[in-house]
């Protein structure tokens, strides 16, 4: 199938998304960009765009195979996609593996404590409110989100952080905690959707504990392309 670029639909942070011949699917177009901080930190890394393409792709193909339900119809070029058209579930979906980022702030613990088990939280997708916490009765009360919604989001996102941890670990990396965005269909199907890349994960190298993500530009780092094409390097071989 050729799949043609058509009028723009929306410009985010990192990625755009164009129509096509089909309403039900779209093309996703990467780019360089990067924000942190509710979009106050700017800039660019070189090269991540064509890194989070891929990687997304290489991952959810995967995940298509051990049963999770993805968006992703067909890889076009190194920045674009082609993606099941879906309307977006508000809801960010965070799971942790271990003690990192906002968590160890709000909580003011270390970062780096191993959970015994792995635990999931929700964030309300909207920039006006700056994405605040939320819960599952609050998200049921705001019709975000139904129960039965709810149930199947929390057991895919668990299966996703069983099989990246198992994938990861195989190329010596970490899986800290990442976020999830999910959407559903035309007749309601909920399916894993937006990326897995380093923009949304956090991967600690298995020996040296070094950041391999994007928290290397949240905290002025250094080697921020090198990170992503390290891991680049270890998951697709490129």
């Amino acid at each position: 199938m050729i799949w043609n670029k058509q009028e723009q639909l929306y410009e985010g942070k990192a990625k755009k998304v164009f129509a096509t011949q089909d309403p039900q699917v779209v093309i996703v177009s990467y780019k360089d960009d990067a924000t942190a901080f509710d979009g106050t930190k700017k800039g660019t890394i070189q090269g991540k765009g064509a890194i989070n393409n891929q990687m997304s792709n290489h991952l959810m193909s995967q995940l298509e195979q051990a049963g999770v339900p993805t968006h992703l119809v067909e890889e076009l070029n190194e920045r674009e996609t082609a993606v099941k058209r879906v309307s977006i579930v508000p809801l960010e979906v965070i799971v942790r593996n271990r003690s990192a980022g906002s968590f160890s702030k709000r909580y003011g613990v270390e970062e780096g404590i191993v959970f015994d088990a792995p635990t999931v939280e929700f964030s309300y997708k909207n920039d006006d409110l700056h994405d605040p916490l939320i819960n599952d009765y609050h998200a049921v009360a705001l019709k975000l989100a139904t129960w039965d919604e709810i149930d199947t989001i929390k057991n895919y996102a668990f299966q996703v952080n069983d099989f990246l941890k198992h994938t990861l670990a195989q190329c010596g990396v970490i899986l800290v905690d990442f976020k999830l965005e999910f959407g559903k269909l035309a007749d309601g199907t909920i399916v894993l959707a937006d990326e897995i890349s380093p923009d949304t994960c956090r991967f600690w190298d298995s020996e040296t504990g070094e950041k391999l993500d994007k928290d290397r530009f949240r905290r002025d780092l250094g080697n921020v392309e090198g990170a992503y094409q390290e891991m680049s390097r270890r998951l697709l071989g490129k």
